[in-house]
């Protein structure tokens, strides 16, 4: 049984499964700076984003945070932080964080440095330093016990809950019982089988889980609307999925059989190994986003409809839940999890397969989302801009 990979050990201890330098601007303001570097150095990695100004209290907070948890993500081997000078998430501040969380970053700011131009050629400057840096980095041997696996299912489909996502489960208890860590999110994806999942629990984590789905719930009894209109999607329910609790005894198969451990906010980094729920809504790139910054390394991504969405740090395995979507999608799935109901393959078989993924993954293969470059980022917003 595999028990190791290939990973990059960085200084706080944790394993990275790539070794990327990412160009991250503090504020949307400092978008088309960080687009022109990566055109320059195309070895870094950059995302963009619509935050980092006029954000206030809780909301401010939570984008500064889930910056710093990505930035910081083992897969990273260093950040350049670009600001533009006058943002409420003020670009030193947020390399600050970075640093505190054992992250090699340096920063640089448009209006300190003069101009659009000017910093584009600074910036282009420290990128080649770092990724100069990065490729000292090599791997070595590192237990599965190191893997903070992120699971996702989006675009699901009638199937969901019978091939892809008990398939991932199989996956997530393999590594689990290696000694690994699984996160299971999309909270609202979880109303109508959070009595499961509790059932798994010690009883402080279970009353955790239900005060998650509560806030779930409050949230659409104060905005005056039923969730069960947006969710499931138009997709899911074409796709054959009736109810929002249907949805959700699909979606929580994701994680396996094993005990709950630990339930942990929006990006936060988890304590304990094991399973493990974090609160993040439904939409697949502020989750995927979510997870990557609570330090996930790889995510497993399940679909019946059919989703191309990847993170620009982290490789993510995509699990076509029937067979017709796999050959029509061919380029953007890595797993046929239709052969289950086609009798050629057994759920276990399935879910053995996810898991060598995982490894291989680990060990620096590409996922069809990396080949293809999708670098999707979001944060996930809790209010409004001022």
């Amino acid at each position: 049984m595999t028990t190791t990979f290939q990973g990059y050990r960085r200084a706080d201890g944790r394993v990275g499964v790539r070794n990327h330098v990412l160009v991250l601007p503090s504020v949307m303001c400092a978008n088309h700076v960080v687009d022109r570097i990566g055109r320059a150095v195309p070895e870094v990695v950059t995302v963009t984003h619509p935050t980092g100004c006029a954000q206030v209290g809780a909301d401010f907070e939570q984008t500064k945070h889930t910056m710093a948890g990505f930035a910081a993500n083992p897969n990273v081997a260093a950040v350049l932080v670009v600001g533009l000078g006058c943002e409420t998430n003020e670009s030193k501040a947020l390399a600050q964080e970075i640093a505190a969380r054992g992250q090699r970053v340096e920063v640089i700011g448009i209006q300190e440095t003069g101009n659009t131009t000017e910093t584009i050629a600074r910036g282009v400057e420290v990128a080649r330093e770092l990724v100069r840096e990065a490729a000292a980095h090599v791997r070595t041997t590192c237990s599965l016990a190191e893997l903070v696996l992120g699971t996702e299912c989006g675009g699901s489909d009638g199937f969901s809950g019978i091939t892809a996502n008990p398939a991932l489960g199989h996956a997530a208890d393999r590594l689990v019982d290696a000694g690994g860590t699984v996160i299971l999110a999309e909270v609202p994806e979880l109303v109508g089988a959070e009595h499961l999942l509790a059932a798994r629990a010690t009883a402080p984590v279970a009353a955790k889980l239900y005060e998650l789905i509560e806030r779930v719930e409050a949230r659409a009894r104060a905005m005056r609307v039923d969730i069960r209109t947006g969710n499931p999607a138009p997709g899911n329910i074409a796709g054959g999925i009736t109810t929002l609790e249907e949805k959700s005894l699909g979606a929580a198969y994701k994680g396996g059989s094993t005990p709950l451990r630990e339930v942990i906010e929006y990006a936060e980094r988890p304590t304990q190994r094991g399973l493990i729920v974090m609160d993040t809504p439904g939409q697949d790139i502020e989750q995927l986003t979510g997870m990557v910054a609570g330090g996930a390394q790889i995510v497993v991504f399940t679909t019946g409809r059919g989703t191309p969405t990847g993170s620009p740090i982290a490789p993510v395995v995509k699990v076509a839940t029937n067979s017709d979507l796999f050959a029509r999608m061919r380029e953007n799935m890595d797993v046929d999890a239709g052969t289950i109901v086609g009798g050629t393959r057994t759920l276990e078989e399935v879910g053995d397969e996810i898991f060598d993924w995982i490894v291989a993954a680990a060990n620096g293969r590409e996922t069809a989302a990396e080949v293809l470059g999708f670098h999707d980022f979001a944060i996930n917003r809790i209010g409004p801009s001022f």
